[in-house]
């Protein structure tokens, strides 16, 4: 199919995607700080979830920083 050899993950966008994706992403909001994320990096841990049906809480890396998602 794809040659995913070359990505961190196999979930990860490949340039190709990131570029019909980035569209679709509304800007920050105007007033406040910049953004501090990077938004591919938002979109890659989405679709690593997604993909492996991993637990939120399973993919902190730092323990000490706690991020709570309510839906």
């Amino acid at each position: 199919r794809y040659d995913r050899s070359h990505l961190r993950y196999p979930s990860d966008l490949t340039d190709d995607e990131w570029t019909m994706v980035e569209p679709l992403i509304p800007p920050g909001k105007r007033g406040g700080d910049k953004r501090t994320v990077i938004m591919r990096e938002v979109v890659s841990g989405l679709m690593y979830i997604l993909s492996t049906g991993c637990q939120w809480r399973a993919i902190l890396a730092c323990p000490h920083r706690v991020v709570r998602v309510e839906c």
